[in-house]
């Protein structure tokens, strides 16, 4: 490690940075029914809104990715703070869905910044423990969202504004901003062992990364996907559906805080299939099972998803160790990317079903807006009940196939590490 350099100090901010992130996320879930009644906002424009975080993400991610190397983790982690304090101030003063769509687009080049300038950074400051790292770093991501949750569930109940609820984020946007301004960054883990810019290129084009890139698909709207929309799917289900996103990802926290044992006792492509298993049954129960029953769904969902991202990550940096700062980039804005498209697909989708289940010719904004108690407001319920369950229903398909493509995987890299053996040997 280069001489001034601090590796627990740029973790902490990196976390902190991280937090951020997550708080975005979580507030966010928990606003986006409000945003939609104040704004008059359906629920295609609230996912053409939410979905702007997610393919700003990738944007930010994959040009981090490719220039990383050359400008430093320093300069784009400070690009971050600022694209941070930006979209949070946009969103506070927001006026409208023009103003919604910038603000968030802002914050989701924010989060793609810091993951494109900070998992390098962690394996660069833990290169013999990267995974496992990784995954610590990726605690914080679920942890925000329990802490941005729990802000929103106590906020709501003594009447504060969703504003005062985005507004929080304000003070660990400014911590960590001091912090990287304080502190020296080492170079890349691919500049400091002098793999070529050509080597890298090579690797990032190679079939295992490629299967990864897509397999990176499926798990981020596994994860993503459900729980950015958990809100809206589930509020009719239960009175708390909220709290079913901060027991996932307080699961999820747990989980990656316990990483490096589960990490070291099972090879990463044992623990994605399981995480696939259980992902599918936790996701079935969500929209299948009532009462108590969705919070034992949440717990063995939560458990299903706690792994994949910072596995998947630490799978192509521990494998493909020359697709560097690039690689690990790509795979984010892949699962990003796939997240976003799938919001827009998806909002259009809920809101045919909502139309579907009320009125020929009902203007679906006009139920929406319904004084409580009206038979307006009873059948929108009614027709929420009813959509929410049915997405989470299309959407079970997608780890269904997760778990064939990581059995596959398995048997894949158990052979590849016989053959490395074997060659060893000789």
């Amino acid at each position: 490690m280069e001489k001034g350099i601090q590796p627990n100090k740029l973790f902490v901010a990196s976390c902190l940075a991280l937090l951020v992130t997550s708080l975005s996320f979580g507030i966010r879930a928990g606003i986006l029914g409000r945003l939609g009644i104040e704004f008059h906002l359906n629920v295609k424009e609230l996912s053409i809104i939410t979905s702007t975080a997610f393919w700003g993400f990738p944007l930010a991610v994959v040009i981090g990715g490719f220039i990383v190397d050359v400008i430093g983790m320093k300069r784009l982690l400070l690009a971050a703070f600022l694209l941070h304090l930006l979209g949070i101030l946009l969103t506070v003063f927001a006026s409208g869905f023009w103003s919604l769509f910038f603000s968030t687009l802002f914050i989701g080049m924010a989060n793609g910044t810091v993951e494109a300038a900070c998992n390098p950074l962690v394996a660069t400051i833990f290169p013999t423990n990267k995974t496992t790292k990784l995954n610590h770093f990726h605690l914080w991501f679920p942890g925000g969202i329990v802490v941005g949750t729990l802000l929103v569930f106590l906020f709501n109940r003594i009447g504060l504004s969703w504003q005062v609820q985005v507004a929080t984020m304000i003070i660990p946007t400014l911590l960590y901003g001091y912090l990287f301004m304080k502190l020296d960054f080492p170079v890349t883990e691919r500049v400091a062992s002098g793999v070529s810019t050509a080597e890298m290129y090579k690797a990032v084009v190679s079939p295992l990364f490629i299967v990864m890139f897509i397999l990176m698909f499926g798990t981020a709207i596994t994860e993503l996907f459900t729980g950015q929309w958990i809100e809206v799917l589930l509020k009719n289900v239960t009175e708390n559906a909220i709290l079913i996103l901060a027991l996932t990802a307080g699961v999820q926290t747990l989980g990656r805080g316990l990483a490096e044992p589960v990490v070291h006792r099972l090879h990463p492509t044992r623990v994605l299939l399981i995480s696939a298993i259980l992902s599918a049954i936790g996701l079935y129960m969500l929209a299948t099972v009532s009462g108590n029953m969705i919070f034992v769904g949440a717990f063995i969902f939560g458990m299903g998803v706690t792994y994949f991202w910072p596995t998947m990550l630490g799978f192509v940096s521990e494998n493909i160790p020359e697709s560097g700062a690039l690689g690990m980039n790509l795979m984010g804005g892949a699962g990003m990317f796939a997240v976003s498209l799938y919001m827009l697909f998806m909002g259009g989708f809920y809101d045919s079903i909502i139309a579907t289940q009320l009125p020929a010719g009902a203007s679906i904004d006009a139920y929406r807006s319904a004084a409580a108690g009206t038979t307006e407001a009873a059948a929108f319920v009614q027709a929420q009940a009813v959509a929410g369950p049915e997405i989470l229903k299309v959407t079970l398909v997608i780890p269904i196939v997760l778990i064939v493509a990581f059995t596959g995987l398995f048997f894949y890299m158990k052979g590849r590490r016989k053959q490395q053996l074997q060659t060893i040997k000789a």
